[in-house]
């Protein structure tokens, strides 16, 4: 019998509870996946605490991101085969042993590169690439405020912004963060709990401002992010590890230097497969190249989920986080 993670009402960690689920046989377009390793995500966080509605309802399996092997391929699907590596990105359901997937979120997994790092960096390599390159193009000579920049996504953030020749100002809410995060291409980081990050980034750059936010904090660090920037200034919302910001007013953005403001979701940024593929080809060349080192902070057994989402979201965890099967 096939082992997962699953829930039946929003909580804490402990609502995760080890359990037996089937697996059956693949379906038209589908694949079934014995899966090698497992990323841990805030979205896992946000759809346990009720946060998102659950897809389907529950139980509910989190998890939006894995690399595994194909055991089994349904009819009308090309291109894959049993054997093949595989590394994906959805909404839920990841958080399981072996699991059944519709072939087209599928992308094999380049030779070499280890299954860990392909779980640990795909969801949010994937993220940063959409944020850097198509929701604000990061150009050399600008400079970006990035929060939570010692986490998963952070981390790979402050590594592709600097080698595009953008300056980087991080935010962390711990001391003990700073020295990863300037080690990860931070030109200046500021812990936010201790300092004023809205008075710090305008020392750092001369009055300015910078050219783009981007927050995954949400309630603790808005609406003081919009002050950071200069006018004309984009701010991008995507994430709320402290909770949903407040609602504010489109004159707010007048008021503050006519800035721009979004909230994007990977989810609409890969749907179509030419974009997946395309993004996925752009993190894949940037994990070759070096350009971007993952560090797997965390490797946990896929029984102990909940205590990785506890250090998640406790802010205890540097860089990704990873479950083994």
């Amino acid at each position: 019998m096939v082992h997962a993670i699953r829930f039946d009402e929003v909580g804490g960690p402990e609502v995760l509870k080890w359990a037996e689920v089937e697996v059956g046989e693949p379906g038209q377009g589908e694949i079934r996946l014995r899966h090698l390793a497992i990323g841990v995500n805030f979205i896992d966080v946000y759809y346990r605490k009720g946060v998102y509605p659950p897809p389907g309802g529950y139980p509910l399996i989190p998890g939006a991101e894995a690399a595994g092997e194909v055991e089994a391929v349904g009819a009308g699907v090309t291109g894959l085969k049993p054997g093949d590596r595989v590394v994906y990105q959805v909404s839920v359901g990841a958080y399981a042993e072996k699991r059944l997937l519709p072939a087209e979120r599928a992308v094999k997994m380049p030779d070499g590169l280890d299954p860990k790092l392909a779980a640990a960096a795909f969801l949010k390599g994937l993220t940063v690439q959409c944020l850097v390159r198509r929701t604000f193009k990061v150009e050399k000579g600008q400079t970006i405020l990035w929060h939570a920049v010692a986490g998963g996504v952070g981390s790979i953030a402050s590594q592709w912004v600097s080698a595009l020749g953008a300056t980087v100002i991080g935010t962390v809410g711990d001391d003990r963060k700073i020295a990863q995060a300037r080690a990860n291409g931070c030109a200046h980081v500021i812990n936010y709990r201790t300092e004023g990050f809205v008075a710090r980034v305008k020392e750092i750059t001369g009055g300015e401002g910078v050219d783009c936010v981007y927050d995954s904090v949400g309630k603790d660090t808005f609406p003081t992010s919009l002050d950071c920037l200069k006018p004309l200034g984009m701010f991008v919302s995507f994430g709320q590890s402290s909770g949903l910001p407040p609602p504010f007013t489109l004159a707010m953005l007048q008021q503050k230097g006519s800035l721009f403001a979004t909230r994007p979701t990977i989810m609409t940024y890969v749907k179509k497969r030419s974009d997946l593929e395309a993004s996925s080809a752009e993190l894949f060349k940037a994990l070759r190249s070096g350009m971007v080192k993952i560090a797997i902070n965390l490797e946990l057994p896929l029984r102990e989920a909940a205590e990785a989402q506890r250090k998640l979201e406790a802010r205890e965890t540097t860089g990704p986080t990873v479950l083994m099967p």
